[in-house]
């Protein structure tokens, strides 16, 4: 047992001990009276031994915090009509998908946003009012590539009148098939939807720069199958959702994740390398950390529990032994596509740290032959967060660049 590992323990020992003991002190010193130092030692015991003695043997306990499906905001939303989210040029509709594992059919709730270039040309036929259009790209008069206009002219032959739903339902899919661009599919993290403000802002910055939008909400989010998540069955479910997708089109299809979705998306890219399945011409890592283990042990809400002895006995351990791990650090080396990680200085949810260590990682344990893996920080000054890099002014310019450069890669 080294020096190290030994100061480890009487730090952590020292550290569970000084709240009890402050209690005895306050009560030997006449501060607090005998009833109040039950009652606190009491609350003690709850508070950070019986609780996460729970956690340890309750499942469905540590899915629901690493998860959180209970907490969903803004409140009381219509996912039929993105729309009143502040959408333009968007359709709402579901995959149905059978996870065998859970031997269940589970639909997936799914947004998609056409290129802005699209919805501005097609105003008329998709029944938008102004204000909703003049947002939706960077230009009032882009200079498209020839192949993009000849297939927007033929489109706009087909299609002449405002359209019904189920001629616009043919619409969407004849621009996903049909006009040469690009499509991002969004892989969020835990809380809330698709429809929640930070990821609406992204998908119109994406929107903007001119491509299709597409975004999920796994089983147990949003309008999406009420079935418990787990790591694998998320996996699954974007998996599902990015065969649909390819079903459709030819158009490359890159990969984006944030916060939790980043390890969604790191897995579900090594699952496809794994069973030869095309993958993502790349990946765009938003605010990722490395893995859950690290993770859970830098956020906020375990700053009271982190330096418990029992903390990894109780809290980490079960977790890993029931398959919630997320070790995006593993599956980096596991796929050949190139990736880009974005992560802000000042980010209190996923600690900056973290998504430094596993960018560290990645050019540690990647071949020489595959993509490169490109790392953009952004100073804490800007106040971006964990959420808000979308606000980042030369954020269009780092993707528009990554994407460019690999579109039309194999790997």
């Amino acid at each position: 047992m080294t020096s190290l590992t030994i100061h480890r323990i009487i730090n952590n020992l020292f550290s569970s001990t000084v709240l009890p003991g402050l209690f005895v002190f306050a009560w030997l010193a006449g501060f607090i009276s005998l009833v109040t130092l039950k009652v606190c030692l009491v609350g003690f015991v709850v508070l950070f031994i019986i609780l996460p003695l729970i956690f340890r043997f309750c499942v469905t306990l540590q899915r629901g915090i690493l998860f959180l499906t209970f907490i969903t905001y803004p409140p009381n939303i219509d996912f039929s009509r993105p729309e009143k989210s502040g959408l333009a040029g968007v359709r709402n509709f579901y995959v149905t998908h059978r996870d065998d594992e859970q031997n269940v059919d589970i639909d997936l709730g799914v947004w998609h946003l056409l290129p802005g270039f699209v919805a501005r040309r097609f105003t008329h036929q998709l029944n938008l009012p102004a204000e909703e259009v003049k947002n939706v790209t960077d230009a009032e008069s882009e200079a498209l590539p020839v192949p993009v206009e000849d297939a927007l002219n033929a489109l706009a032959e087909r299609y002449v009148d405002p359209l019904g739903e189920e001629e616009r339902e043919g619409f969407f899919e004849d621009v996903l098939a049909k006009v040469p661009g690009s499509v991002v599919l969004y892989l969020h993290g835990n809380t809330a939807s698709r429809a929640a403000p930070h990821r609406v802002e992204l998908f119109k910055v994406l929107q903007r720069m001119g491509y299709h939008v597409v975004a999920l909400d796994y089983r147990g989010y949003g309008d999406s199958g009420r079935v418990q998540p787990t790591e694998a069955g998320v996996v699954r479910d974007a998996l599902a959702v990015f065969k649909f997708i390819r079903q459709r089109t030819s158009n490359p299809i890159f990969l984006w994740g944030h916060s939790l979705g980043t390890g969604v998306s790191t897995h579900m890219v090594s699952v496809m390398h794994k069973m030869g399945i095309p993958a993502p011409p790349a990946v765009v890592l938003e605010s990722p950390f490395n893995n859950i283990r690290d993770e859970i042990r830098e956020h906020p809400f375990s700053k009271f529990y982190r330096h418990l002895p029992w903390f990894d006995f109780t809290i980490s351990e079960p977790m890993y032994r029931n398959s919630l791990r997320f070790e995006s650090d593993v599956h980096i080396g596991e796929f050949p596509q190139p990736v880009l990680i974005l992560h802000a200085e000042d980010d209190l949810v996923v600690p900056f740290k973290l998504g430094y260590k596993l960018y560290r990682r990645a050019l540690d344990v990647r071949k020489k032959a595959w993509g490169m893996v490109e790392f953009h920080r952004f100073e804490g000054s800007s106040h971006y967060g964990h959420k808000y890099i979308c606000r980042a002014p030369n954020l269009p310019e780092i993707v528009r660049k990554f994407f460019d450069t690999y579109r039309n890669e194999k790997f």
